[in-house]
Order: structure tokens, then C-alpha cells, then sequence
């Protein structure tokens, strides 16, 4: 298993504090969920391969590191991962986005895939997939093997929640992947919403009911 990484990070505590409580209005929630994402991007992305290139600076030509080669997609899982996408374009501005539709059926909470779009060369890069609430783990699995399935071999997972029974299923499901939680909550309850949780985060992004 590549790795999970549950963050301790005060800053990623706090926010994540705010998010969850209900009081908490559409315009910052939206600005949280980015800036959690910011600062959880910004440890997911440290194994990013580097090349050395020339330049010149004011005092001396010398060489330097840049990314290297086609390096990065950003795929929301639809619609709460579209939440997370800007705080990942913060970080690297030049990275693709592609889109992956699941829906939980809502008689057997088994995903539904209704719409997959992912950048050229998709093979070729490290892909990762943002969706805030990592519950029963039904989509994540899903549309990691959809990834799979296209030929990518570098996969990272991020999430701002996660339920142990989500992250147990991804793990189970596929342990080559890395795995990145904000913070990982106590239970599922019947309806499979993570608790204490913060409700649903796509309604809460976008304002809808």
C-alpha cells in the first residue's frame, strides 16, 4: 500500500471546524472546502517528478528544477468534488481536469456512473481525485477503477472527511492507491451519512436542498 495520510495540521483542524458547523453560510463554505484543499494538495503533491531546465537569472545562467512531463489531472468526482478543483488549480494552474458523474442509488447506496470526461494521455499522469465526504466508499472505489481501467497506475485520493468504513472499503478495494483525509470521523449512520459529518457537502457548496 502506498500510503494513508489522515492530517494533524491545525490549520486543516480548524477550517474543517468551521465547515461543519450549520450556521456556516454558502460563500464560506465554498471558501473553505478550497482552502482545505490548498493545504491538503500541498503535501499530496510532494513526490511531483522534477526535471532541471536553463535559465537565466538577473546575476548568472543556471539550471533549475520544473515539473516534469505531463504530470498532473484533477478529477472531481461530480458534484461535491468540484468544490475541492480550485484549490488544486492554486497549487498547479497548468494541471487538467476531467470529470467523473457518480450518484448512490438511492434504494441499494451502490454508485451509479452517469458521465466520465478525462484529459488526452490520461495514462501518462498522476491523477487525483477529490471528492470532500469519503462515506461508505462506493464511488471512490468506483471511480478509481474507472482510472484503472483507462491505464492510469498513479492514483491519490483526497477527501476533507472520511468515515472508518469508507476508508476501509478503499483501502480493501484498492491498496495500491495513496489515500488523503482531512479528518476521519467516528461512523456511518443508517442513512450512510458520515457523523458527526457536516450534512451534505453538495448542497451545501452550491445552495441547493
Amino acid at each position: 500500500m502506498s500510503g494513508i495520510v489522515v492530517f494533524d495540521h491545525p490549520l486543516i483542524k480548524h477550517k474543517i471546524t468551521l465547515l461543519r458547523d450549520c450556521s456556516t453560510g454558502t460563500r464560506d463554505f465554498r471558501i473553505l472546502i478550497e482552502e482545505i484543499a490548498t493545504l491538503m494538495g500541498y503535501e499530496a503533491l510532494r513526490d511531483l517528478p522534477l526535471e532541471m531546465t536553463e535559465i537565466k537569472t538577473p546575476i548568472e545562467s543556471t539550471k533549475a528544477p520544473v515539473l516534469s512531463g505531463k504530470t498532473i489531472a484533477v478529477i472531481p468526482i461530480l458534484r461535491a468534488g468540484l468544490g475541492m478543483v480550485k484549490g488544486l488549480l492554486t497549487l498547479v494552474p497548468t494541471a487538467k481536469i476531467g470529470h467523473i458523474g457518480m450518484y448512490r442509488d438511492p434504494d441499494t447506496c451502490l454508485p451509479r456512473e452517469y458521465y466520465c470526461k478525462l484529459p488526452e494521455n490520461i495514462e501518462e499522469r498522476t491523477c487525483i481525485i477529490l471528492d470532500p465526504m469519503l462515506a461508505t466508499g462506493g464511488s471512490a472505489s468506483a471511480a478509481v477503477s474507472l482510472l484503472k481501467s483507462k491505464g492510469v497506475t498513479s492514483i491519490k485520493f483526497m477527501s476533507i472527511l472520511a468515515a472508518p468504513e469508507g476508508l476501509a472499503a478503499l483501502i480493501k478495494n484498492h491498496p495500491d492507491i495513496e489515500i488523503y483525509c482531512g479528518h476521519l470521523d467516528k461512523k456511518l449512520n443508517e442513512d450512510k451519512y458520515i457523523v458527526p459529518g457536516l450534512g451534505d457537502a453538495g448542497d451545501r457548496i452550491f445552495g441547493t436542498i
